[in-house]
């Protein structure tokens, strides 16, 4: 019996270091994708009248963006473009809380959800 939780156990930890290795592997073969999420900055955080979100390393008229509230309903938002790497939305009227900011790049193969406090 103790030789079969040998082998049980051996087994386990080479299951868990090919795990590894695979995670490892495919974070390797998308350092881009790594970069543009460590770009992206919503701010101010927490929020009064408007919310600025800036990539550095993406046009956002690739990008779609979409809003949710904590519940996960999408809420339509106001959106305005500073430049090609910033925009600006309005959450002046919104109640409250935290909310949840989608966006989406098909191009740069970009996708992120980001959440901020509305006061």
């Amino acid at each position: 019996m103790r030789k079969f939780y040998k082998i049980l156990l051996f087994c386990v930890l080479i299951a868990a270091s090919l795990t590894v290795r695979a995670q490892v592997s495919f974070d390797a073969e998308q350092p881009e994708r790594n970069d543009i999420s460590k770009s992206v900055h919503i701010f101010p955080n927490p929020a009064v009248e408007y919310v600025h979100i800036r990539l550095e390393r993406v046009n956002m008229d690739n990008v779609k963006v979409s809003m949710h509230n904590i519940i996960g309903n999408e809420i339509n938002i106001e959106t305005e473009k500073i430049d090609e790497h910033e925009l600006r939305i309005r959450v002046k009227d919104f109640d409250t809380g935290y909310y949840l900011i989608a966006l989406k790049d098909e191009q740069a193969k970009f996708s992120g959800t980001y959440k901020f406090l509305k006061r």
